[in-house]
């Protein structure tokens, strides 16, 4: 599948203090020259086996150009040990924010950013996934409210949101990565949630993209939405978008270890009128070059004239730039 041509060299400028990287996004505002980045602050275990664990901080960046952004201060949001420590309890073990996504409320100006507030429970063996919210003026005012997602047990999780546009219903459909457990192997899947306001907590909906009910080797393990493409840039008809979908293939078991196969970057249309996800492409859209195990996407910065900046991160540990064509995308719909 062709429809992309990959940058050469890294996005963000790493130092002695952050070497691995990942999950950009900026904001529209400021021509997408300033934004919100995931640090590891440690890793342990190896990439691509099950049980690794990152530490990690959500970092300020800012840049000169879409090619080039430098790490700055850390986010400090305000309330936010008090909402974690009402999700942790006592007993769990709080790794850090991951994973951040804004969103401008073009009514009232105000910058939303959505996370993930994963929380180890060593007692029973799994993270709690919650998907957490806070808003602000921009990245230096932000204030935590309570999740828009929670996860109270093991068996809601929530995480990577994709934002919808409002539909005929007055409500948006948002799709987000959750999780699923069959015959002993673990899957990530996509759910949607009804949303009627993007400040306050969603409802919980159906799975709409299981990886065990699709026979889809690129994405046969794993799924996770990724950035939806506006109509300016590609126009599938009305109540549809076509979107980035991250998918890793099925996992290994074997030598008392899971083992994590490729991840790689596909595309999807999406029913935003009706919450349903139409079509998954058949291969994958991108795998970067230099890859061991994932490429996973994070951000779209539309350009105009049928380009745009796809940013996605490579093996957890750096961020790449692709640029799209949109005219070459839409011959790869062809079995939609």
């Amino acid at each position: 599948m062709n429809g992309y041509i990959q940058h050469s060299g890294k996005v963000i400028q790493t130092d002695e203090k952050f070497k691995l990287v990942m999950a950009i996004t900026l904001d529209p505002r400021t021509n997408y020259r300033e934004g919100i980045l995931r640090c590891i602050t440690s890793r342990s275990g190896e990439i691509g086996i099950h049980g690794n664990v990152d530490r990690s901080e959500l970092r300020a960046v800012s840049g000169d150009s879409l090619e080039h952004f430098r790490i700055g201060e850390p986010l400090k949001i305000k309330h936010g040990d008090e909402i974690i420590a009402q999700l942790g309890g006592n007993a769990g073990d709080f790794i850090g924010l991951e994973d951040p996504d804004i969103w401008i409320d073009e009514k009232t100006d105000l910058m939303h950013v959505y996370f993930t507030i994963p929380i180890l429970v060593p007692t029973d063996d799994h993270i709690l996934v919650s998907l957490g919210h806070a808003v602000g003026k921009d990245v230096h005012s932000l204030e935590m409210t309570e999740p828009v997602l929670a996860a109270h047990h093991r068996d809601e999780s929530a995480k990577e949101v994709s934002i919808a546009p409002i539909n005929k219903q007055g409500v948006r459909f948002n799709l987000f990565e959750s999780h699923d457990r069959r015959d002993a192997i673990s899957y990530s899947t996509v759910r949607v949630a009804t949303v009627r306001d993007m400040g306050a907590p969603w409802e919980y909906g159906e799975t709409v993209f299981h990886p065990a009910e699709h026979n889809i080797p690129w994405i046969a393990g794993h799924a996770s939405p990724g950035p939806l493409f506006s109509k300016e840039f590609i126009d599938v008809g009305d109540g549809k978008m076509v979107g980035v979908m991250n998918g890793r293939e099925a996992n290994l078991n074997g030598d008392k270890r899971t083992r994590y196969r490729m991840f790689s970057v596909g595309l999807f249309v999406y029913d935003y009128e009706d919450g349903k996800i139409d079509w998954v492409s058949p291969e994958p859209f991108i795998r970067d070059s230099e890859a061991r195990t994932i490429t996973f996407a994070s951000q779209f910065v539309e350009q105009g004239k049928g380009t745009g900046i796809l940013y996605a991160h490579v093996d957890d540990s750096f961020v790449r730039a692709y640029t799209l064509n949109a005219e070459e995308i839409k011959r790869s719909l062809k079995s939609f």
